[in-house]
């Protein structure tokens, strides 16, 4: 509430007043009040609406306070860029070739296992992927006469579940026997020989030909044997006959022919260097007989 003061002037009615603050900033505003004598609704209306319009006037302090600057919206934080994963499907498709390794993994959902270790782990992983010419030597009973589970540790078999490169190898091979993604005892050796990294599984020793991919958490090497544990195989798979030679009666008659010709010239040549050395014996001789003829007759 307002706080007024009542002071008495001449007449009827009194003199509202107010700190001399209030009255400075309400513009020295007077209100006339009736006496009770003289009080009626309509002096009392007055008094109401001039109380109203002193209320509704601004006090000093909101008057001489400047309004808030305007400030724009601070800008939201980019969103962080989503993590890259290495498409090991793609990988494996592009390089190579490695079609035979890929389409297994792919039957046998091994993919899938491997693709989930690179996305979802830190540890990583470490790939030994046979050419196709690897597979190409193996007789197709050896993997045809598998189980489909039996399959499925087989590939797993190639793979640890951690991203080695291959200067981490030299140490490694102090750790034998390593673990695989297959568990249990489906473990291989790692020899490394001045550089030289062999793989060592039960009945193949591949060595590392080349370093398709690494950079972490995915290191893909490429082996030129198939990984075979005494687990799955109980004996030495045997490889498959290699290729026929063709030998040299299978070539084409033109093509002996053509073989034959340098030794007619040969043969040639041979003749006329014979008749060449009888001529020079016989004219030796007939130069003999002319000198003794020549003798004689003086």
């Amino acid at each position: 509430m307002l706080p007024f003061c009542l002071a008495p002037t001449p007449g009827n009615t009194h003199l509202l007043t107010s700190p001399p603050a209030t009255i400075v900033s309400r513009a020295s505003l007077y209100i006339g009040l009736p006496s009770r004598d003289s009080a009626s609704p309509g002096h009392i209306g007055v008094l109401l609406v001039r109380i109203l319009l002193a209320l509704a006037m601004p006090s000093p302090t909101s008057a001489q306070t400047p309004p808030a600057p305007f400030l724009p919206p601070s800008p939201s934080p980019a969103p962080a860029p989503a993590p890259y994963f290495v498409n090991l499907t793609d990988l494996l498709s592009v390089a190579g070739p490695f079609d035979t390794f890929l389409n297994y993994l792919l039957q046998t959902q091994v993919m899938d296992t491997f693709q989930n270790q690179v996305n979802n782990t830190k540890q990583g992983i470490t790939i030994f992927v046979p050419k196709d010419s690897a597979f190409a030597s193996l007789k197709k009973s050896d993997l045809g006469n598998l189980t489909r589970d039996q399959l499925k540790i087989l590939f797993l078999y190639h793979a640890f579940p951690k991203y080695y490169s291959l200067s981490d190898f030299k140490n490694l091979s102090n750790s034998n026997p390593v673990s695989t993604f297959a568990g249990g005892q489906y473990t291989l050796n790692v020899t490394d020989a001045s550089g030289l990294i062999h793989i060592v599984s039960s009945w193949a020793n591949p060595k590392i030909t080349s370093s398709v991919y690494s950079t972490a958490p995915v290191a893909v090497y490429e082996i030129d044997r198939v990984l075979l544990p005494s687990a799955i195989f109980s004996t030495e798979p045997a490889l498959a006959p290699a290729p026929e030679t063709k030998t040299p009666s299978d070539l084409a008659p033109a093509q002996s022919g053509i073989a034959s010709a340098p030794k007619s010239a040969e043969s040639s040549t041979g003749d006329a260097t014979s008749y060449t050395t009888a001529a020079f014996r016989l004219l030796d001789c007939m130069v003999l007989i002319l000198s003794a003829t020549l003798m004689l007759i003086m």
